[in-house]
């Protein structure tokens, strides 16, 4: 790459990530283009060029490095986030639709502080918000 990288280069270098060509043009898609949680599929409608499998890679590879979060929204499809947390722990409330399964993460709504029995470690918390969205609620007249 060239010798003054982008910002994007140079989160995948501070996280890192050896920057490649595919590598940085996932992370700008999923950073530039795509709003809200998203799927691989979303980022295929946006890289129709590319190989599935290499993006499936590649989103496998940001998670690891905690530049996506991963969101289990109860939809049975993986759902990836950018990670924009200082502290590379995106501890933050997501709300799903139940009807198109559009998930946004609220990034300003911390997750609820939850008392565990004693001798539990807490390794990992989500907190998941089900309802209806504005669109779908103006299509089923809710």
């Amino acid at each position: 790459m060239n010798q003054n990288p982008s910002i994007n280069e140079q989160k995948l270098i501070d996280a890192g990530i050896r920057v490649t060509a595919v590598r940085l043009l996932v992370f700008n898609t999923i950073c530039e283009q795509i709003d809200n949680a998203f799927t691989l599929q979303d980022v295929m409608d946006k890289m129709s060029y590319a190989d599935s499998s290499t993006v499936f890679r590649t989103l496998t590879l940001f998670a690891e490095h905690h530049l996506l979060h991963l969101i289990d929204d109860g939809s049975g499809m993986q759902k990836y986030c950018v990670c924009h947390c200082a502290e590379h722990e995106c501890h933050h409330v997501h709300l799903t639709c139940t009807i198109c399964h559009e998930t946004i993460c609220l990034k300003d709504i911390p997750l609820p502080q939850i008392t565990v029995p004693e001798g539990y470690l807490v390794e990992e918390a989500e907190f998941v918000v089900k309802g209806v969205c504005p669109k779908c609620r103006n299509k089923v007249g809710k």
